[in-house]
């Protein structure tokens, strides 16, 4: 496990110790078992999302697969992300007809494969991810179900594992930007 994923886990744990405690103390016990289940299948999904992701990125880098386009700058796919105004393209006129028909054989030649789709897909669709989720939906209903569901002690602690990972990788980056300087 490196120092990135160690410092994600260590908050991880404290912030479910503090929101439990805070549970116990001032609230009851329909607050406490929401907050726990929402946040322990919140803080799943998280991690499992990584995970893929990162076995994606993996995978590509393995196979040298590029899906990004460099040879324009940020700026430039920010202010005229369809080409309009590339001063390598010659304007000519064109009657409409002739336009309409290439761009159909434009869409044509770019459409992508199932194949390609189901590639590209494999990070949403991992069993890791599959499986969070569905946890997630079995700890809501069992919560509804059984009358246990606080909706907001339960919204609040979905939202708080990505709200602790943002602010880790924020303040890793600050941390690599202090330590460069």
């Amino acid at each position: 496990m490196n120092d990135r994923n160690r410092k994600i886990l260590t908050v991880f744990v404290t912030v479910d110790i503090l929101l439990l405690l805070v549970a116990i103390i001032f609230f009851d016990i329909n607050f406490l078992y929401s907050t726990q289940i929402g946040y322990i299948t919140s803080a799943l999904v998280v991690v499992a999302s990584i995970i893929s992701y990162r076995r994606m990125v993996n995978a590509r880098v393995k196979h040298n697969i590029v899906t990004m386009d460099d040879s324009k700058d940020t700026i430039d796919k920010l202010e005229d992300p369809y080409d309009l105004y590339s001063e390598d393209v010659k304007e000519e006129e064109k009657s409409l007809a002739q336009t309409v028909k290439e761009e159909k054989k434009n869409l044509k030649e770019n459409r992508r494969s199932v194949y390609e789709t189901i590639k590209d897909t494999k990070a949403a669709l991992s069993i890791y991810r599959l499986g969070a989720y569905a946890l997630l939906i079995i700890g809501f209903l069992y919560l509804n179900r059984q009358g246990f569901l606080d909706i907001p002690g339960y919204i609040i602690s979905l939202g708080i594992p990505s709200v602790i990972l943002v602010w880790v990788l924020i303040k890793e980056k600050e941390q690599e930007n202090h330590s460069q300087d």
